[in-house]
């Protein structure tokens, strides 16, 4: 009996180990995974550009804020160190991911509007014009996806290397600050689900679309297209 009842504890001890690293294990590869999507390595730091309220320099707007909240609590589960800046910052990222949030518009940050014309060739955001139905639309391989204000709205998200940098720089240019804080809130949350659309986690380009914003705000986001190769090429 004694025999029995040792084998019993022997055999759970192995199955909790067992479930134990299986679980870890588990845990570290979704990290991994996660880590892999946002180009980040734990233990690094990571550059959070900033931009400015639409035509009001060195005022951020509170959901950029939040977007940035949503950032650093990325950087926390990843295990990263962070470091910010405003859109008005100039220099590389060298070996720190650069997370760049907001549209060029208004000069609201006019690092995207660099990063976009040095990298992204193929992406069109028009200035606004409250005359023009294409204000401030997102235009990939002639197609225009329009500023629907407090309805539907979009934002460009991109991820590339530039050529000076061993870092990425993942970019989040969406057409208001609903906008950017929707791409960011539904990608740390679905990365995983975008991820299998993509021929490649190293460099991509991705439209997220936020819809029913006046009774959802930036809850309701979901991927509308990959348009990597039309965004990169000229």
């Amino acid at each position: 009996m004694l025999t029995n009842i040792a084998i019993g504890l022997v055999t759970s001890f192995l199955g909790g180990g067992f479930v134990w690293s299986w679980e870890r294990a588990k845990r570290a590869r979704t990290v991994a995974r996660r880590a892999a999507f946002f180009g980040v390595r734990p233990g690094q730091t990571c550059l959070f550009v900033l931009g400015s309220k639409y035509n009001s320099p060195g005022t951020a707007h509170y959901r950029d804020v939040r977007a940035v909240v949503e950032l650093g609590l990325l950087a926390g589960e990843l295990q990263c160190h962070v470091s910010l800046e405003s859109g008005a910052f100039r220099g590389g990222n060298d070996d720190r991911t650069e997370f760049c949030v907001g549209g060029p518009t208004g000069s609201a940050n006019l690092r995207t509007g660099g990063h976009l014309a040095a990298h992204l060739p193929g992406v069109v955001i028009h200035p606004y014009d409250d005359t023009r139905p294409d204000s401030v639309a997102i235009e990939v391989d002639g197609e225009k996806f329009l500023f629907d204000r407090g309805n539907q709205e979009y934002a460009l998200v991109a991820k590339f290397t530039p050529a000076e940098s061993v870092r990425p720089v993942f970019l989040v240019a969406g057409q208001s600050s609903v906008a950017n804080l929707a791409a960011i809130h539904f990608l740390r949350r679905e990365y995983a689900q975008v991820s299998r659309h993509l021929s490649s986690v190293e460099r991509f380009c991705v439209l997220i679309k936020v819809s029913g914003i006046r009774t959802y705000e930036f809850h309701r986001a979901e991927m509308e297209r990959e348009v990597t190769a039309a965004a990169f090429t000229q």
